[in-house]
């Protein structure tokens, strides 16, 4: 029987000369997701890449001498090194200067063209060149600049060919009325909503005022222009209308598009309108997050505001960043960055709450039972134990952990097919706080004193090891180098078999198993020192 497919994509990123951390988070989220699915038993495809073409390029490539080419190779360089820093597991990286690409780019603005939905005339408008975006008058801010970055625009006049959107508005606002996970949250569709409300205006689908782009087929003084261009690499990227299209039979239609707010209307109106006028099926869902602030407002270049994700993951390890971000920002909201949440979210969670658990458990298991996880009392056969759990004679602190171990295992779960990583992060964590109470309750100090109670004593120490190991299994999507400092603390980095989703039943973790007391995972970091530092 073949697996579940689960294709999911980040917008392809417009070389700059930094990636900042907001740009991580999107990518790390979708790796995530990615992560999760596999670990769930789904066949994966995680698609990522670069935009490359367009006259900002052009022009910035000409102010450093090089060829766009040469320009964008580097930038490309540097995205690998930050998606390999910070561990994303991405099966696929396009690149919209490839061959792959560019054919099926202009087969499909053929097609458009032949059905007559793609025609000639004269465009004359506002247009922002680091956005990549025309914009009517009355869509500019106050002072007359792009309303997205609020640079400057031009008035620009050409000759453009256009792709009839107008014609398509009632269809597209009928599908999204008709399919309600289309696009999530549920406040960017009603953006999407309103927006095509408004009136769909037809849109303009290439330049000849530069040459860096995708070639017009039956034209070659235009260059596609942008969108056109960039949205199809998630389906170039999967062979579609090649001589080879399995991946495209396989995966599409995609089940997410992962993007920021600020591009959900590309992804959920021209995008879906272009696949529908070339009969292709539209993806399953887009999903559009919210951006992680700072005081000075949205990160940018051009502000001077960029927070460097690599110099983070140098800094405080890429596990921690990654958690920070994924906690950070809840589903469809925004967050707000600063170095000093930053270092609290770690000092409290992964320090205090987390790897406390790790180190005092373990210290105890070393001390108490010289490493040796004992048989504990509770049983571990599941019928047995649904009646432990369901009798009133058995800890009240015992049934409480371990039915909470249960139950966070499908909270987790349905929070991830709600797409809220912060929400199924809380819940893990809800269960590391509750571990760390039981602590309290059970004085496992206190029972090592008594030999009458040894048998306790046991159970103990053996529901802490197995609720690590739960909470450890479950963070393993978000926190990937994480999971195997402590399989090695719980000496059991060779059975591979109790790592995955499918062990998360209780009593998996073996008796005789030698625990290993390790070095600290998440060291407390004093910010007064790093300061000064």
């Amino acid at each position: 029987m073949s697996k579940p497919t689960f294709y999911i994509s980040t917008p392809i990123y417009y070389p700059s000369d930094k990636l900042h951390i907001g740009h991580a988070y999107t990518t790390v989220a979708a790796d995530s997701f990615a992560r999760y699915k596999r670990m769930k038993g789904y066949d994966v495809w995680f698609l990522t890449g670069s935009d490359e073409h367009g006259q900002k390029i052009e022009r910035t490539a000409k102010e450093k001498g090089q060829s766009p080419l040469e320009y964008v190779d580097q930038i490309v360089a540097g995205f690998k090194s930050l998606w390999k820093k910070l561990d994303v597991s991405y099966d696929d990286f396009i690149r919209t200067t490839q061959e792959r690409h560019k054919k099926v780019v202009q087969d499909i603005f053929q097609k458009l063209y032949d059905q007559g939905d793609i025609y000639k005339a004269q465009y004359e408008g506002h247009y922002c060149t680091p956005c990549e975006t025309f914009w009517t008058e009355y869509q500019l801010d106050a002072d007359g600049n792009c309303p997205d970055c609020g640079r400057p625009v031009e008035i620009l006049q050409e000759e453009s060919y256009f792709f009839k959107m107008s014609k398509y508005a009632d269809e597209i606002l009928k599908y999204i009325e008709d399919n309600a996970e289309f696009i999530q949250p549920n406040s960017r569709r009603n953006e999407m909503v309103s927006f095509i409300k408004s009136g769909l205006a037809d849109l303009c689908v290439s330049r000849t005022t530069f040459d860096w782009g995708i070639q017009v087929p039956f034209d070659p003084k235009h260059v596609i222009y942008v969108w056109v261009d960039a949205l199809t690499n998630y389906i170039s990227a999967l062979g579609y209308g090649t001589g080879d299209d399995s991946l495209f039979r396989k995966y599409w239609p995609a089940d997410m598009h992962l993007v920021g707010k600020d591009i959900v209307r590309f992804h959920t109106i021209i995008w879906p309108i272009m696949l529908m006028a070339a009969g292709i099926e539209l993806p399953k869902q887009v999903l559009g997050h919210g951006w992680l602030l700072l005081d000075s407002g949205k990160m940018s270049k051009s502000k001077g505001n960029v927070v460097d994700p690599l110099e983070l993951c140098d800094k405080y390890g890429v596990d921690a960043i990654r958690y920070y971000l994924l906690r950070e920002l809840p589903l469809g909201s925004d967050g707000y960055y600063s170095e000093e949440a930053l270092v609290n979210r770690i000092n409290i969670d992964l320090a205090n709450d987390l790897g406390n658990l790790i180190s005092r458990s373990t210290s105890m298991i070393v001390k108490f039972s010289k490493g040796v996880l004992e048989e504990p009392e509770t049983p571990r056969e599941p019928v047995l134990l649904e009646q432990y759990l369901g009798s009133e004679e058995a800890p009240a602190e015992d049934r409480d952990l371990i039915s909470l171990a249960l139950k966070t295992k499908y909270e987790v779960d349905d929070l991830m097919e709600r797409r809220d990583i912060s929400g199924a992060l809380a819940a893990v964590w809800r269960l590391v706080g509750r571990a760390n109470k039981y602590v309290e309750e059970t004085s496992p100090w206190s029972l090592a004193k008594d030999p009458e109670l040894r048998g306790r004593l046991a159970t103990v120490l053996y529901n802490l090891a197995e609720t690590i190991r739960f909470v450890t299994v479950m963070v393993t999507p978000f926190m990937p180098n994480f999971p195997s400092m402590v399989w090695q603390q719980l000496a059991i980095g060779n059975q591979p078999e109790l790592h995955v989703w499918e062990a998360l039943e209780w009593g998996n973790l073996p008796a005789g198993t030698r625990v290993v007391k390790g070095d600290a995972i998440f060291p407390r970091i004093d910010l007064k020192t790093l300061e000064k530092e």
